[in-house]
């Protein structure tokens, strides 16, 4: 996911512009900057890109995912269902705000199990949270399906799948909100950043005063004289940001995922040829960001083996199914019920009490799919690297 790899001039540029105002603030002083308001100009066009209404940008992927559960009314007696292969913040989030995670088995697509989904929704399930996994989509249509049955609103969380499209509609319009992560190694990068979208004002509105100490954004008021509908917290991004994500956004088709497409169509020919792998499902390939390559091998002592001869030549693969950050059965802090507070919350109760346990060894499936499948990232720049990852593949072909 390298954004990183193509910080120019244009960001440079952008950069610059911000300096030279000396106002850093999303926020405020009109006069000063000349009307220049950087994160709300990549906002608009952020929604543009995405086919979204609104979009607000916040200070991380994480802080997308709060904000965006405090705006759905997502809090303690609540449970949300989101999928055991992810990235931690998806449920850090959801017991930070002091509901309970609630975790379906992947599918084929190595993303949410419809079919499970829908017998893990309880009367307490406030949200559904699918997860579009390594640049893929999740089966988002069943997703959304199954939710709408049941009255609940789904939050697409597209932290790693940004520019991805299903049918040639935007990942993160497909819910009632999207989330995107602009970390230091996402597709698009600003560092550190985040982005939520809607077509719900209401929501958009809620989520815009809840990020910003809860002020009410009226235009008509200065800022230290508008009032607050109720608390919030500060999860702002800033001006700097916001100019790098212009710049990252307006190369994000034409080189980012143009690029990432070919280099992975080059490295997926070379595993089409060995007849043992076979390749995670992309419901829409031509909305694939190809951000990963995901292939299977029959079973794991053979993928286990795979990556070995791929590593002694110096391009090992990602093996998800011992990945700490990733992977539920990895999750020790999560199992071990481990908090920082004195009274365990929010794993226990003031009284001591378990508000929630977290076993090993539940998703069955989850397990088998990654304990088979192997992973390479896929950069844009990447003219060094695929021929030694191409010889990779010829020796690690004959050990099966």
């Amino acid at each position: 996911m390298p954004g990183f790899e193509i910080i120019g001039e244009e960001e440079k540029q952008e950069i610059l512009d911000v300096l030279s105002r000396k106002m850093l603030f999303r926020y405020e002083f009109h006069e000063q900057r000349n009307g220049i308001y950087k994160v709300e100009e990549f906002e608009r066009e952020f929604a543009g890109y995405c086919g979204a209404r609104h979009a607000l940008a916040v200070s991380s992927g994480t802080a997308a995912l709060r904000v965006a559960l405090a705006a759905l009314g997502v809090g303690p007696g609540d449970e949300v269902i989101t999928q055991g292969f992810t990235f931690v913040a998806t449920w850090e989030t959801v017991l930070d705000a002091g509901a309970v995670p609630v975790f379906t088995e992947i599918d084929d697509t190595f993303c949410m199990d419809p079919l499970d989904l829908e017998k893990k929704i309880t009367p307490r399930t406030k949200a559904i949270l699918p997860v579009h996994m390594c640049g893929g989509q999740a089966r988002i249509k069943e997703i959304t399906d199954i939710a709408a049955k049941h009255g609940i609103p789904v939050l697409e969380d597209t932290a790693q799948s940004c520019g991805g499209r299903f049918n040639g509609k935007g990942l993160g319009t497909f819910g009632k909100a999207g989330t995107f992560s602009f970390d230091a190694v996402k597709t698009l990068t600003t560092g550190e950043g985040g982005m939520i979208i809607t077509d719900d004002e209401a929501l958009y509105v809620r989520a815009s005063e809840y990020h910003d100490h809860g002020h009410d954004h009226n235009p008509n008021l200065p800022r230290g004289l508008e009032k607050r509908n109720f608390i919030g917290v500060n999860y702002r991004m800033m001006e700097l940001q916001g100019a790098l994500g212009l710049a990252q956004l307006r190369k994000l088709d034409t080189v980012i995922l143009a690029n990432q497409k070919k280099n992975k169509a080059r490295i997926k020919e070379a595993l089409s040829r060995i007849d043992k792998v076979s390749f995670r499902n992309i419901p829409d390939p031509g909305g694939d960001t190809a951000t990963f390559i995901i292939f299977s091998l029959p079973t794991s002592e053979m993928a286990k083996g795979f990556n070995r001869a791929m590593t002694e030549e110096g391009a090992g693969a990602v093996y998800w199914y011992a990945n700490y950050w990733h992977y539920y059965d990895e999750w020790e802090h999560l199992l071990g019920g481990r908090s920082v507070l004195q009274s365990g919350y929010p794993f226990k109760d003031p009284s001591g009490k378990d508000r929630c346990r977290f076993e090993k060894g539940v998703l069955p499936r989850t397990a088998d799919l990654l304990s088979r499948a192997l992973t390479i990232p896929i950069n844009i720049h990447m003219e060094q690297q695929i021929p030694q990852i191409l010889k990779a593949i010829e020796k690690a072909a004959r050990t099966l």
